[in-house]
């Protein structure tokens, strides 16, 4: 006769699944959900934190095998979906339904910035999420090229609707002005265009809204951080020394803002501009490295002809590691969300 399997002795066994980047087990956090025992098989559902989860395969098959472990299991169907947490911080302010902000920054111009955010947005996107990308660097308005996009649908109930490519919405200083017009803004416009890109545009709910920001330590990167809490920011620098220090004020600006850094992409990694040095300066400045892009020429193709890499090429090195990235990038922004709403378990709203 076969041994009865019970609830108790599934979670019991799942309780011994640690979450990796929570340190806390499945059952604890609450991400066991539609709990089925038939015969000689069980089913459930593990809630993830974010769909671009980077352990989302590792947790499967340890919960499989825990699930195993239990006398008279012989199958186990396990069903993978995502509640990606809000920021406590943003909640109520601008009327904004957005979980997480997270901007991409730079010391200096022409690291690739911005071909960093539309590719982690497009990574984000193709994982499963709700994602929008403002491109607020409103002197040099690059992302419209680089998602194949060049006005919007118009207007609804007084605000603007965002274009949409490859499953993202954007929103971009490009599409409100003529090509080649220069922006000759001082501190007040910028702040007000700032603000506008957050309130008057329709959003919708999103997980994620990507920022591409201006390079430097002006008044856009000060006018964002004063409007709206970032959930964190990423750090893009090239590997040689002349881009590690500005990378390295740019990184210090965010840090006096206290705005989390969620890590260093070391971009354009390669031969012609070497390797290592973001790395090292993770590791001066105490933050992740989330990993380096390699040089290829496919990146650059894929930013002038609208095509991200990560779509066009999703197999290339380079678009692995911005997918690497990107999942990564998720994860932080989970566990930084949970440990400042001090949520002990992980509910869906």
């Amino acid at each position: 006769m076969s041994p009865k399997i019970s609830a108790e002795t599934i979670l019991a066994a799942l309780s011994k699944v640690q979450e990796p980047e929570l340190h806390k087990d499945l059952v604890t956090l609450n991400m066991v959900r539609d709990l089925e025992i038939k015969g000689a098989a069980v089913s459930f559902t593990i809630l993830l934190t974010t769909p671009a989860c980077p352990l989302k395969g590792s947790i499967e098959k340890a919960a499989r095998q825990a699930a195993l472990t239990v006398p008279g299991v012989k199958t186990v169907y396990i069903k993978m979906i995502a509640n990606v947490p809000a920021d406590g911080r943003l909640r109520g302010l601008l009327q904004l339904p957005i979980r997480n902000a997270i901007a991409v920054a730079s010391g200096k111009g022409g690291v690739g910035k911005s071909t960093v955010s539309a590719n982690l947005a497009v990574a984000l996107a193709q994982a499963g999420a709700r994602v929008g990308l403002m491109d607020a660097d409103i002197y040099g308005p690059n992302i419209p090229t680089m998602m194949g996009i060049h006005d919007i649908p118009g207007t609804k109930d007084s605000k603007l609707i965002p274009a949409d490519a490859y499953g993202v919405k954007v929103m971009s200083m490009g599409f409100l002005v003529k090509p080649g017009q220069p922006l000759i803004w001082r501190g007040p416009m910028l702040n007000s265009a700032i603000r506008q890109f957050l309130s008057d545009v329709e959003w919708g709910e999103l997980d994620y809204l990507i920022i591409d920001l201006p390079p430097g330590t002006g008044d856009v990167p000060l006018s964002l951080a004063q409007t709206l809490p970032l959930s964190g920011v990423v750090i893009v620098t090239l590997p040689q020394a002349i881009s590690l220090e500005d990378a390295s004020r740019g990184l210090e600006m965010f840090r006096t803002l206290e705005v989390p850094i969620l890590g260093v992409i070391e971009n354009m990694r390669g031969e012609f501009f070497g390797s290592g040095g973001g790395e090292d300066l993770a590791r001066v400045a105490k933050v992740p490295f989330l990993g380096a892009v390699p040089m290829e020429q496919s990146v650059r193709i894929g930013g002038d002809t609208g095509e991200p890499i990560v779509a066009s090429r999703p197999d290339s090195a380079a678009a692995q590691a911005l997918k690497s990235i990107a999942e990564q990038v998720a994860a932080r922004v989970s566990v930084t969300a949970l440990e400042q709403n001090n949520i002990p378990k992980i509910n869906i709203i």
